[in-house]
């Protein structure tokens, strides 16, 4: 079985993939262009579009697909039919601050939002809010996000969302910082070098 506490943590991935999606489209609508970018992507950036999608479906359907076949969770290892109540409930906050910080700093994006990378539609460069901490911070709350629900509902496809995704925003990361030095220069530079890539503290900017 699945702990209250874990349902939770399902219902708020499910909550935010449907906020993010919905802010993708008045993304969209501001920018008077396609935000989504993944079917464009190439290379190694196209198999990053593939693993952030396996990693949500992982997360969400994982448990679901456990409970509908109990043979699947009786022979999983890190199930624990709901008796992990503490995990649980720490699962839960992690997700919730995960889904708050990820849309936060989707939405701060506005026009410059983009679900995938293309060469020459980066936007414009934002640095403001949750970007004074960290260049990503989207990747940042859906990170931790993927980690609650894991933590809320332990199980092998749970446990290898948070792992898959971690990697397909570091394979991502590289290629759109390239494309923002591209694009941007000098200034992306500074940005760089006073903020962390995933989280801390604010440094002086390189002049």
């Amino acid at each position: 079985m699945i702990s209250g506490f874990g349902w939770a943590a399902l219902a708020l991935l499910f909550g935010y993939l449907a906020l993010f999606f919905w802010g993708s489209a008045l993304a969209a609508k501001a920018a008077g262009r396609p935000v989504w970018l993944f079917a464009r992507a190439t290379g190694r950036d196209r198999l990053a579009a593939i693993g952030f999608r396996v990693a949500f479906a992982l997360a969400f359907f994982g448990p679901l697909l456990w409970l509908a076949v109990p043979i699947l969770h009786k022979i999983d290892p890190l199930w624990t039919e709901g008796r992990g109540v503490l995990l649980g409930l720490i699962g839960v906050f992690v997700a919730g601050l995960g889904a708050m910080v990820a849309f936060a700093a989707q939405m701060s994006m506005g026009s410059s939002w983009r679900v995938g990378l293309v060469g020459g539609e980066t936007g414009d460069l934002v640095s403001g809010g949750l970007y004074r901490f960290s260049r990503n911070p989207t990747f940042v709350g859906q990170a931790a996000l993927l980690v609650g629900v894991a933590m809320a509902v332990p199980a092998i496809p749970t446990v290898l969302a948070p792992l898959l995704f971690l990697w397909s925003a570091s394979t991502q990361v590289r290629s759109e910082e390239a494309a923002l030095r591209a694009a941007i220069g000098p200034d992306y530079d500074r940005y760089a070098a006073s903020v962390p890539r995933w989280i801390g503290i604010k440094s002086k900017a390189v002049e």
